[in-house]
This record gives structure tokens, C-alpha cells and sequence, in this order.
């Protein structure tokens, strides 16, 4: 039931972080693997993955730019023969200001990259998933589609929403053999998380709220993206799973 080899799979933001992280750790089941990033390393980060019998191809695409994404999303396809089974959103962007700093034009881009890509993308890989009766389909969320967070009035926003759609796609295509899921990701040891981790103050804070006592690791996410992404979730529809060490339910 989790045997993934063979499988087809496209994944946003794979050059650092967790989406490399979980890019590899689907790479190392067996899926070829496309990834989509906007960083100049993607080529040289997918060669560096690709070892074995599994491909990983390389497509640099700007997220900000709907007709690039869709340029981008058709040039993985093409990768792939035309078919894909797994579509990890996983690229996200965070500008951490007070609200009444936070200036409009960075809204507008973490809506962008944050929501409205990934349902584009959703849509884009939907399209061929519903034609051929089966898909997996994972939405990285956060802790923060539960709660406001704090200097995050645009990230919390695009994570909540990022919850509803996962929802609402689920309950238009679990019939047609796709599922719908998210992975809620608590605090991590990221790039993204840095400006957190080097203020010892808050940091501090944040781990004595956290049970396990500690930021994840990336890896500690392939599990969870395995298991989503295989024949063992085919009756788990429209559902955020947490990976926060308890986080939620402290």
C-alpha cells in the first residue's frame, strides 16, 4: 500500500527547505519527479538528487507570473509523458511585519505565490488526474491555518486559506479517484524560520509551548508526504495533517 515506485510526481519550492526535503524523500521511494522553483540553482539541485533508477527534471518557473506558471506546469507534464500522480504545493513566501507596516504590494504577492498559485496548479494537475481516476494532490498549510500567528497577517491569512481549499477540492473530486490533502507543518528548522530561531527571546518561547522541546528537522516530514502520497491515503479525503510535535495540542 505504500509503494510509490514507478509513480509520477510535481513539487513547488524543492530547492531548499522542506520541499527539498520531501522531494528526496519521494525521489528515494522511486517516484521521477519534477520540480518547479524560481531559484537559478533548480537544475543543479534536481542533478545532485538524481541518482538511481528514479529521474528528477528541472523546471525554473516564476509563480508571481500566471502564464509562466502554466508554461512551467505543462513543461513538467511534458517530463513526466503527459501524466502525473502526486502534486506537492509546497512553495510558500513570508514577509514578517506588523500588519500596519506590511505594505500592500507584499500582500498581494504572498496571496499570489501562497493561494493563488497553488490552486492554478491544483486546477492544472486536477484536469489530468480527474481524466485518468486517480491523483494525490498535498497542500502544505501550517500551524498557522489554525491560528493568527503574529506579525503574519498575510502568511496566516494564505494558510487558512490554503485549508478551506484543500477542503473544498476534496469534496468536488474524491469522487473521480483524487485525493486532497494537506500537511500542516509546525516550527522547522528552515531558512523560513530564521528570523524566529535567531531571536533568542522568542524562540525560547516557542519551544517551551512545543511538547517534543525542540524545532523539526525537514526530514522528519517524509513520512507523512510518503504516506499522502500513496495507495494507503486512497480513503482520506480533504483532511490537515500536523507534523508540529505537538504544537496544536498544547
Amino acid at each position: 500500500m505504500f509503494e510509490l515506485k514507478g509513480k509520477k510526481g510535481i513539487i513547488t519550492g524543492a530547492v531548499q527547505g522542506l520541499g527539498h526535503a520531501m522531494a528526496k524523500g519521494l525521489h528515494d521511494a522511486g517516484v521521477e519527479l519534477v520540480i518547479l522553483d524560481i531559484s537559478e540553482k533548480v537544475e543543479e539541485v534536481a542533478e545532485a538528487m538524481a541518482f538511481g533508477d528514479s529521474k528528477v527534471h528541472a523546471v525554473q518557473v516564476n509563480l508571481l507570473d500566471r502564464h509562466d506558471l502554466r508554461r512551467g506546469f505543462n513543461e513538467a507534464l511534458s517530463h513526466l509523458g503527459g501524466e502525473v500522480d502526486i502534486l506537492i504545493n509546497n512553495a510558500g513566501i513570508h514577509d514578517p511585519k506588523p500588519a500596519l507596516d506590511l505594505k500592500m504590494e507584499s500582500f498581494d504577492r504572498i496571496v499570489e505565490v501562497n493561494i493563488s498559485a497553488v490552486f492554478q496548479l491544483c486546477r492544472l494537475a486536477g484536469e489530468v488526474m480527474i481524466r485518468r481516476g486517480s491523483g494525490k494532490i498535498i497542500n502544505i498549510a501550517s500551524v498557522l491555518s489554525y491560528f493568527g500567528g503574529y506579525n503574519a497577517a498575510a502568511y496566516s491569512t494564505s494558510k487558512g486559506a490554503i485549508a478551506q481549499l484543500t477542503k473544498s477540492l476534496s469534496n468536488e473530486w474524491a469522487k473521480s479517484g483524487i485525493n486532497v490533502n494537506a500537511i500542516a507543518p509546525g516550527y522547522f528548522e528552515t531558512s523560513l524560520n530564521a528570523f524566529i530561531m535567531q531571536d533568542e527571546a522568542r524562540f525560547s518561547q516557542l519551544v517551551a509551548r512545543i511538547p517534543a522541546g525542540r524545532f523539526g528537522k525537514p526530514e522528519e516530514l517524509i513520512g507523512t508526504v510518503r504516506f499522502l502520497s500513496s495507495s494507503a491515503s486512497d480513503y482520506i479525503n480533504g483532511v490537515l495533517i500536523p507534523v508540529d510535535g505537538g504544537f496544536l495540542g498544547r
